[in-house]
């Protein structure tokens, strides 16, 4: 190890702003979670402040509003990972284009989105879905139809959420499977169309498994995040009329923790929404390396 450290040692030293960085961002706040299992005061700090226990998973599991973020959260995560294959779809069609210039046009387009701030594309959103304004509802009243106020609604929020996300980043998340079918080699397309196959076979026979591995790492990552639907769009989407539907457990831990000033008790559901994130990581990583298919570890 010191022979290695020595040779070697300009790599290491590019690597430890890295490792200073998780260690001190990352693992070093770790400490804080005790919190969830104590009263905390910040008066007393985090080492004088009362154990409780388990109370605060408790009371969170006995509230009343635990069966509704929990649904909301669950039933956005569902609805997110149902559109997983969207970016690889979108790749797979961007690398079929013959033109370079069209296809650099094409990334270009799809990807811009993703730069745009949330607080944008939430105030875009307001305005195309106006009840009175809004461009769709142009169109909806041209047809004969009523105006729809879709951000004011419960029913819409998720549909609206789902769909804006799928808009804002599935080009970017394109990028990385582009960057696996450049890396597929030429050979193996030259000898599947010296066999006769059609672009549809070459797709199926070439593309999809040379891709594969990549799309089953980045499927294990998106599932270590499925619980994390995000807070900034859903409060900023949120009301009153649609609290049923936008009420997630990010949203929750918020109120809670900094709007009520209960510390301990919106750790305690933080942790419990990062151990659920963790077993599901485990779970499909496991389940990856039973089948045979690329895996974290």
């Amino acid at each position: 190890m010191r022979r290695k450290l020595t040779r070697q040692y300009e790599l290491y030293v590019f690597l430890l702003p890295t490792l200073l960085y998780f260690a001190l961002f990352q693992y070093g706040p770790m400490y804080g979670i005790q919190i969830a299992f104590k009263n905390y005061q910040p008066v007393k700090g985090f080492l004088e402040s009362p154990w409780v226990g388990w109370s605060h998973f408790i009371r969170f599991f006995r509230s009343y509003q635990f069966e509704l973020v929990i649904k909301n959260t669950l039933v956005i995560g569902l609805y997110e990972l149902l559109l997983f294959p969207i970016p690889v779809a979108m790749a797979i069609l961007i690398n079929q284009l013959t033109s370079s210039k069209f296809k650099r046009f094409v990334q270009t387009v799809t990807y811009a989105p993703h730069f745009i701030s949330l607080v944008v594309v939430v105030g875009m959103l307001y305005i195309f879905l106006s009840p009175h304004t809004g461009l769709l509802n142009h169109v909806i009243v041209g047809f004969g139809g009523e105006p729809v106020f879709f951000l004011g609604s419960a029913e819409w929020f998720k549909p609206i959420f789902v769909l804006s996300s799928v808009w804002q980043n599935a080009g970017w998340g394109a990028i990385i499977y582009l960057a696996a079918l450049a890396g597929i080699h030429p050979e193996l397309h030259e000898a599947a169309v010296v066999d006769g196959a059609t672009k549809l076979q070459r797709i199926r026979h070439v593309d999809i498994p040379g891709i594969l591995p990549t799309v089953v790492i980045m499927l294990i990552l998106n599932m270590g995040q499925f619980m994390n639907v995000g807070f900034e769009k859903a409060f900023l989407m949120q009301n009153s009329l649609n609290a049923v539907s936008s009420e997630v457990i990010q949203t929750y831990v918020y109120k809670s923790g900094l709007q009520s000033a209960q510390y301990s008790y919106s750790a305690a559901i933080g942790f419990f929404n990062s151990l659920v994130n963790f077993v599901l990581l485990v779970i499909v990583n496991a389940i990856a390396r039973r089948t045979r298919q690329a895996s974290l570890w």
